[in-house]
């Protein structure tokens, strides 16, 4: 059944020129391949090539024929548009912009359901509990190999490919990797236990009826040779059949295969922990989902830009060949990507047992592991202590505006923060946390300032300076689009005009801006933050949370300032960062004086980094501090000096 109600929205993408036989990015190529899978067709897509690539008309190839493609210069483009990365989806109204690859992915999964409730192919794309890359590129590494880092690792490897050697990013060697790793799903047990009755049948009896530990252990990989001397790589394929029907069979009305005996009482005796793992069918596992979609385009322009050199490369990526033949046969992949022009290519996979082995130096380095500190000593104290050897001490700048406060009685009920569905004791603790932001911020903003909500949320902070602010234009920034959604219907009511909604990672939003805020941004979302603000050059008002969080990722190292890295290990700030996090109203008071002691050591530390940067930046807490038990606030802006620089 057809849903008539879903409006048209707007969807824009890079088309730039790579390669002679590859002119779109993968990731509009990647956009175009799930669309035409989806057979999706309400959305306007909208080409927005450079100067390179506007005069090339090859690009026409890799596009669907049922998806008609409008051209559109970088200077036609929606203003909230130019203030994202490509991809970027807008909804009918102008003012709600969807931005990056994975979420604007998940988006055209969504409206192909709503569209038509019967795709279960579609829906089952979105995974367990539908989170497939969901978690962001900035805190889960696997979103990151997949949305951001093999995309740009296979398109400067097409890019720079040599004749004479070819060298396997790490990140293809990682992905590899990955696939050989034993499989973890939501209720395996009974798969696994079906797995270990077909492997049975294929033993010799013995192994029914003697249960030893010596003939489960030659069962408990799945590969070693049966002791009736069944060829491995027959036994190889059967498994492939048990693992590629159960993951078939969740695109479709069919349930996950059963086998028709009961099982034997000493299969159903055997530990979890002693069953054999189940294998990679497809990149997350037995089903097939989004991660596949974003792959396959990928994957396939690097086999086919090895050429001559083909062969050889597949002994060292075995079980990336194996997923790629498998993802083929999945209904509907080989339609959609022949009208992509995406002629997928039949690879001969070697067998694990041959292929070359993949070093382990291949995955990307572990940012938690740093050299053995012989003269670290652990809990706070002596951490602090050495700081306040050094001169150094979690000493807080009074609040500038301890005693402002909105008259919130007399605000529109959608700007309060109860419309947010929270209850009348959060909502007066949120309104104090509030008034603590908005009352520096009102006095730094100028008219005509573009203020950035950031990890904003329902809104609180955003709305709340779009109705006290008209003058300026504030963006809402956000992953979570539920969110997001409930904050443009409390606008709507609203009737505000100078309110934008971003849903994306902060990477995809490129915009200029003068103030940009957040409201306990967890972890190292605090970080990010101020990263973004400084290469704007604003000022930033911002209250941090989850400290316990805070660890070194891609892009950030701790300590982040030069001055506490001359005195700190990692190890000793990470002390701090988890004392931090006790500050809890339940805990004793002497617990919480301490936590609150370490909250004023980390926010020193970044409030440093700031300063380092060209900033004028220090750290203050929430009036009263019962507002919050996360009460800190980092501001900081560029000092004059720094301006004058820059004039």
């Amino acid at each position: 059944m057809k849903n008539k109600s879903i409006h048209e929205a707007c969807l824009y993408l890079e088309l730039s020129n790579h390669a002679e036989d590859k002119i779109l990015p993968l990731h509009t190529s990647i956009v175009l391949f799930l669309m035409s899978y989806c057979e999706s067709t309400s959305i306007n897509v909208f080409m927005v090539p450079n100067e390179d690539s506007a005069s090339n008309l090859l690009w026409r190839k890799g596009v669907p024929a049922n998806i008609p493609i409008n051209i559109l210069s970088q200077q036609e483009l929606p203003p909230v548009v130019k203030s994202c990365r490509l991809p970027a989806l807008v909804e009918k109204d102008g003012n709600f912009c969807r931005a990056g690859l994975a979420v604007v992915l998940r988006h055209i999964i969504w409206r192909t359901c709503e569209t038509d409730c019967n795709r279960k192919d579609v829906s089952e794309l979105l995974g367990f509990k539908k989170t497939c890359l969901k978690a962001c590129a900035e805190v889960s590494q696997w979103t990151r190999l997949c949305e951001i880092s093999i995309p740009l690792a296979v398109e400067g490897f097409v890019k720079d490919l040599s004749d004479q050697r070819v060298t396997i990013p790490p990140e293809i060697l990682h992905l590899e990797l990955k696939l050989g790793e034993p499989v973890r799903i939501h209720n395996d047990d009974k798969i696994r236990r079906q797995k270990l009755q077909l492997l049975s049948k294929e033993s010799n009896k013995e192994f029914i009826e003697s249960g030893s530990e010596r003939s489960l252990g030659c069962f408990s990989d799945g590969r070693a040779d049966a002791p009736g001397g069944r060829k491995k790589e027959n036994r190889d394929t059967d498994m492939d059949s048990l693992e590629l029907k159960t993951a078939l069979s969740k695109l479709t009305v069919e349930q996950v295969p059963a086998v028709t005996n009961r099982e034997q009482s000493c299969i159903r005796k055997v530990k979890t922990t002693d069953l054999p793992p189940l294998e990679h069918i497809f990149a997350e596992g037995l089903y097939f989902t989004l991660t596949d979609m974003v792959l396959l385009p990928c994957l396939h322009y690097f086999f086919v830009s090895l050429g001559d050199c083909r062969d050889e490369t597949l002994k060292t990526l075995p079980l990336l060949a194996r997923w790629y033949q498998r993802v083929q046969e999945v209904s509907g992949v080989k339609k959609a990507a022949a009208s992509c022009d995406i002629h997928l290519l039949n690879l001969c996979a070697p067998s694990p047992s041959s292929a070359v082995a993949v070093s382990s130096s291949c995955e990307p380095k572990n940012d938690k592991d740093e050299t053995t500190d012989f003269h670290f000593r652990g809990g706070p104290r002596p951490t602090m202590n050495k700081l306040e050897e050094n001169g150094i001490s979690a000493n807080f700048t009074s609040h500038p505006y301890p005693s402002w406060s909105l008259d919130w009685g007399n605000l529109p009920v959608a700007v309060n923060p109860i419309e947010g569905s929270l209850s009348s004791e959060r909502a007066l603790r949120k309104q104090q946390q509030l008034d603590n932001i908005i009352s520096i911020v009102t006095k730094q903003a100028n008219p005509g300032d573009t203020i950035v909500d950031f990890c904003s949320g329902g809104g609180h902070v955003g709305i709340v300076l779009a109705h006290t602010l008209p003058l300026c234009q504030v963006i809402l920034v956000e992953n979570k689009e539920e969110s997001l959604i409930r904050a443009k219907d409390r606008c709507d009511d609203l009737k505000l005009n100078n309110i934008w909604f971003i849903q994306a990672n902060l990477d995809y939003f490129t915009g200029p801006f003068e103030i940009g805020v957040a409201l306990h941004a967890c972890g190292v979302a605090t970080d990010m933050v101020i990263d973004h603000c400084k290469k704007a050059q604003a000022a930033f008002v911002i209250s941090p949370c989850c400290y316990g969080f805070i660890q070194n990722t891609v892009k950030f190292s701790f300590p982040r300032s030069q001055k506490f890295r001359s005195i700190l290990s990692y190890k000793e700030h990470m002390i701090l960062c988890r004392f931090a996090d006790q500050t809890a109203v339940h805990l004793p008071p002497e617990r919480k004086i301490i936590g609150k002691k370490c909250m004023g050591l980390v926010d020193l530390d970044r409030a440093c980094s700031a300063e380092e940067s060209g900033y004028t930046a220090y750290v203050s807490s929430m009036e009263p501090n019962s507002c919050s038990p996360k009460n800190n606030l980092i501001v900081g802006s560029l000092s004059s000096r720094h301006l004058n620089l820059i004039a």
